[in-house]
């Protein structure tokens, strides 16, 4: 730092002699060690009018002056609702680019699009990258919210994020990226330890960041094809932007299969695999941004809305359906699949994939009260948590409504129930598997 004069203050849970001109805070906040990062905030309260910026930051990501700069320009200009964040990027041996903050269930959101002056300006649903800026009067405003000085404790994120995302989910403020001068307010992540584990490649992700910006002032469907994220304190029930390579989707998937739809499609990592063995795959895309990483993939796309996409589809029908963790984000998951079957050849088929609620992992997360399975057939529980509590009872029950018969399973049981599995002759398969995988024909086939 030239221009800046910093005081660096390190929070351990045992003495360290780092340098007589830095700081070392030593003590959990609780017993937990991943609480250490909430010290953070009654020393931030405590010299709260001591200082211009607050800087917190994990002890593994870059911020340079240049990133300090430009959080310093940008603030004068946005409302004070809002804070200007950062995304995390690896670079690998070979000097590829990775956002490792692109992943999973996170996402761009093309409504939050917004200019002021020559910058633009969205939000990135993950609302972490390891660190924050926070000016001294950002600060005042976070701990007057009464959502600075929480606690320790776990929400949608882990105890370790959430430290780090308060001042964007609790105060009253929101997390936005200026996409106009993206490299300004993106930090290395040193480690680079997410590489091949999670994280976009750049040139996919200055695609769709480039597709974010066209979107100002068009009438592009800048709404999602449907609400991707639960009301459950639980990012992992979440529908997938990022999926991964769907080996039980492909498995069931026809010979001499030539069309297929993909109705909910994310970056297409499943869809460009029919792709290369010569299928014509249309997707209906979650949204218009993520539908960029699909073309690019041989998907062609359709409108990210479901009576414009039916609309485009008129007079197409197609070998395979598939529905890849759709039908439990939506309030009438019957209707939609009756009106897509007629889009299926005579002898088409649906391939339908939905979480397994029976799974002992459920059981786990019931008995830490993250949400009561006995809602699963309640009316009202979709509304409470915007998610169907999908089993294999409740699927059939949709199948027979709909006009359809199963006719094959894929089933995976994780090794650690194997041997549960084999004790019972199989029994319980179709509970131990987190996945409920099925292809499905109309019942006069």
């Amino acid at each position: 730092m030239t221009r800046y004069k910093v005081d660096i203050v390190v929070l351990s849970n045992i003495p360290k002699d780092i340098g007589s001109d830095i700081d070392v805070v030593v003590g959990l906040p609780i017993k937990n060690p991943w609480s250490l990062p909430f010290g953070h905030k009654t020393l931030f309260a405590e010299r709260m009018c001591q200082y211009d910026l607050f800087i917190y930051s994990e002890d593994d990501t870059l911020i340079t002056e240049r990133n300090i700069d430009s959080f310093v320009k940008i603030t004068k200009i946005l409302p004070d609702e809002y804070i200007a964040g950062f995304i995390r990027y690896e670079i690998s041996d070979s000097g590829k680019k990775y956002y490792s903050t692109i992943h999973a269930n996170y996402h761009w959101d093309p409504c939050s699009l917004f200019q002021i002056r020559e910058y633009i300006f969205a939000r990135y649903t993950n609302d972490h990258s390891g660190c924050f800026i926070l000016t001294q009067g950002q600060l005042k405003k976070s701990i007057q919210s009464g959502g600075f000085l929480l606690p320790p404790r776990i929400g949608r994120y882990d105890m370790l994020v959430t430290a780090a995302t308060d001042p964007y989910t609790q105060c009253g403020m929101k997390k936005v990226i200026c996409i106009s001068d993206l490299d300004d307010f993106c930090l290395h992540h040193l480690p680079n330890v997410y590489l091949g584990k999670i994280g976009l490649d750049a040139v996919l992700a200055d695609r769709e960041i480039e597709r974010l910006k066209s979107l100002l002032g068009t009438e592009v469907f800048l709404a999602p094809l449907f609400y991707t994220n639960t009301l459950i304190e639980d990012t992992g029930w979440d529908k997938k932007y990022y999926e991964p390579f769907r080996r039980d989707i492909l498995s069931l998937i026809p010979k001499g299969a030539k069309r297929v739809l993909s109705v909910g499609c994310g970056c297409g990592s499943t869809e460009s695999e029919l792709v290369k063995k010569g299928m014509e795959v249309v997707g209906i895309p979650l949204d218009c941004v993520i539908q960029v990483s699909a073309e690019a993939k041989g998907v062609r796309v359709v409108p990210p809305n479901f009576t414009a996409a039916k609309e485009a589809l008129r007079g197409e029908h197609f070998d395979c359906i598939l529905f890849p963790d759709v039908l439990q984000h939506l309030p009438d998951p019957i209707s939609l699949v009756r009106d897509f079957m007629n889009h299926l050849e005579n002898n088409g088929c649906l391939i339908l994939s939905v979480p397994n609620f029976n799974h002992p992992s459920v059981l786990r997360k019931r008995i830490h009260g993250k949400f009561r399975l006995s809602t699963a057939g309640n009316k009202n529980a979709f509304e409470k948590y915007r998610l169907n509590f999908t089993t294999q009872s409740m699927l059939h029950r949709w199948l027979k409504k709909c006009g359809l018969r199963r006719v094959q399973s894929y089933r995976q049981v994780e090794t650690r129930f194997k041997r549960w599995n084999r004790f019972t002759f199989g029994i319980l398969d179709g509970i131990l598997s987190r996945n409920i995988v099925v292809l499905c024909k109309r019942k006069s086939y």
